[in-house]
């Protein structure tokens, strides 16, 4: 890793396209700053999830600890564990379309199969409820032709809506931050989406 970046030193460019490998010397230490914070920046917006409940039985964060205490307890790998427990995370700054952050949070950490789960459960999880609503609760079947679509119906039936238990299991999120650390550090990432 590299030294720790300089406060006060600042790329002299004003348009990337004039940018200098002196430029990009400046900032990429910044960058893997940014990348090595990712786990206490992701756990510390998951705690925003305490105490909102959104009309549910439990708040949402009780949700995403629920979620992921029944994979870890069904014998999930970690990359699973993380993705269940990160998969609600963009609830409250996204709510018509939450999946996506959760999905793009974790891109670059997991596998391609779990990655489209959390970014497809939306319409899976439509499938208990969206019927009660005026939607139609079979809308997951145009991705039926899709490989991941069994894996994506599981997460949502063993896990996501078997999660609002007021008394069910839930392991505390201290039992889980070692696991995004280890899923989220597992790579610095490179700066593809730097613009």
């Amino acid at each position: 890793m590299s030294a720790e970046p300089k406060s006060d030193a600042r790329a002299a460019f004003h348009q990337m396209k004039h940018g200098t490998p002196d430029d990009w010397a400046i900032i990429g230490p910044h960058h893997e700053k940014l990348c090595a914070g990712l786990a206490d920046r992701t756990l510390d917006h998951l705690r925003m999830l305490d105490g909102d409940y959104g009309g549910f039985a439990v708040d949402r964060l009780t949700h995403s600890l629920q979620t992921s205490t029944l994979a870890l307890r069904d014998g999930r790998d970690e990359q699973y564990v993380v993705a269940a427990l990160l998969h609600d995370i963009g609830d409250t700054l996204a709510p018509n379309n939450h999946p996506e952050i959760g999905a793009a949070i974790l891109k670059p950490y997991v596998s391609e199969e779990i990655h489209w789960i959390v970014k497809y459960h939306g319409v899976f999880q439509g499938y208990y409820f969206w019927h009660h609503i005026g939607m139609d609760r079979d809308a997951r079947e145009m991705y039926r032709d899709h490989p991941f679509f069994d894996s994506c119906a599981e997460f949502c039936e063993l896990y996501d809506q078997a999660a609002f238990q007021p008394e069910g299991e839930t392991l505390p999120l201290e039992e889980f931050e070692p696991m995004v650390r280890r899923v989220l550090g597992t790579q610095s990432g490179i700066m593809a989406d730097a613009g």
